[in-house]
């Protein structure tokens, strides 16, 4: 959607997380807040982490201006590479060989995937940096959602850095002077999709399963987005699928799925 879109990408995301808000602030749990054991240093956390999203969607929305979905996608795989570093120093969490050899093959499956197309270009190299600056911002929200996320509800959290985050683009569109009214009836219904499909169902999602799963294996599950996002733009924007992609993406799948496996492995046997 956001290659497919002429409006600017700064723009898109303000108000993909402004109406994200919107719709979900009836489902917010006011009344959890009198109950809540959030200190200042947890609000600035929060805070932090609304600083991140908006930064992210800053940076890696604009790398899809100067390089393809694949190129952009393959280096926001990286993500759980950053956050399984950052859990560590965090909160001392430690991963086995197995699981590391999972997370290993998933990102070979994304390199391969973009072997043949990461561009050498002045722009393509200018999109890629933008790419690994997002991946790295969100890498930090993930981290800072799992330190607060058994001390506020995923709604409020989401509410609240959406918002912060939004907050974040709208200065910077009003430092660029872009337009933000200005635009068709599709650009609106685009924006509105933006925030429904990739933000509530994903970016949500995501949120609310900090607090169960930790922020490295739900980020191994966003290793999958370059496969579908590939097989996307190849019916909808006519970008090719090279046999690389193919390959590579079966190979990220795999990786996902014996990475899965193996949690739900230990998780049984913490159970039993």
């Amino acid at each position: 959607m956001i290659k497919s879109s002429d409006t600017p990408t700064s723009v898109a995301g303000m108000y993909r997380l402004y109406m994200s808000v919107i719709i979900m602030l009836p489902f917010v749990p006011w009344k959890m807040l009198h109950t809540s054991d959030m200190t200042k240093k947890d609000w600035g956390t929060v805070f932090m982490a609304g600083l991140f999203l908006g930064l992210h969607f800053l940076f890696w929305m604009e790398s899809l201006v100067y390089t393809s979905v694949a190129s952009s996608m393959v280096i926001l795989s990286l993500q759980p590479l950053f956050v399984m570093i950052g859990s560590y120093f965090m909160f001392r969490e430690r991963v086995n060989l197995f699981t590391i050899f999972c997370l290993i093959a998933a990102l070979i499956g994304s390199i391969i995937i973009a072997w043949g197309d990461i561009g050498t270009s002045k722009g393509a190299l200018i999109g890629d940096g933008l790419s690994l600056l997002g991946t790295i911002l969100v890498s930090a929200y993930m981290i800072a959602g799992q330190k607060v996320s058994h001390k506020i509800s995923a709604n409020f959290y989401s509410v609240i850095v959406f918002f912060l985050g939004g907050s974040v683009l709208l200065v910077y569109n009003l430092v660029n002077h872009y337009s933000l009214i200005e635009y068709d009836s599709s650009d609106w219904t685009y924006f509105l999709l933006l925030a429904v499909i990739p933000t509530i169902f994903g970016q949500y999602i995501f949120n609310l399963l900090l607090k169960s799963m930790g922020a490295t294996t739900v980020s191994v599950g966003i290793i999958g987005e370059p496969v579908l996002a590939i097989l996307l733009a190849y019916v909808f924007l006519g970008e090719i699928m090279s046999a690389f992609q193919f390959i590579g993406g079966i190979m990220t799948l795999f990786g996902m799925g014996m990475y899965f496996w193996a949690k739900s492995l230990k998780f049984a046997v913490a159970k039993y």
